[in-house]
């Protein structure tokens, strides 16, 4: 009883509970779960889902990148005072492909739930595609503007 017992060694990865033996056992919602998605994953998850859609109808936007950013960049020529762009377009050049640009914050911040905010995500994709192939947005899809 007199040899003093050597504290443990702490494993090489991070420390699952506090030395309580209280705190996390695991993640809240297994990865399949919509739950467990960031709310990035799920807006990109909507890009995705409206380009898809397109596609169906219009095979040449597999040449095109879409892509989500948080917010539009501080140094943008096309917007004013009053207003935040929701998406953009950047032409193809120099072997780079065309891109389609969706802003996820401005568009988050203008919808209160999933559905509003897939209807407002697909009409920015369409009148980001119809501003690339120099169409009107009801060309792009018939169904822009109904609610």
């Amino acid at each position: 009883m007199d040899t003093p017992v050597p504290p443990r060694a702490a494993g090489p990865g991070p420390r699952r509970r506090d030395r309580h033996g209280r705190g996390m056992r695991g993640p809240i919602a297994p990865p399949q779960v919509p739950l467990a998605a960031s709310r990035a994953e799920a807006f990109a998850d909507l890009v995705q889902d409206s380009v898809e859609r397109l596609e169906r109808r219009w095979p040449q936007l597999a040449d095109i990148d879409f892509l989500v950013l948080e917010v539009p960049r501080l140094d943008a020529r096309d917007w004013n005072e009053e207003s935040v762009p929701l998406g953009g377009t950047i032409p193809a050049r120099e072997g780079r492909p065309a891109r389609v640009v969706v802003y996820r914050r401005p568009v988050e911040i203008r919808t209160k739930g999933r559905d509003e905010r897939a209807a407002l995500v697909h009409e920015v994709v369409v009148e980001q595609v119809a501003e690339l192939l120099g169409l009107t947005p009801e060309t792009v899809d018939p169904r822009y503007g109904e609610d």
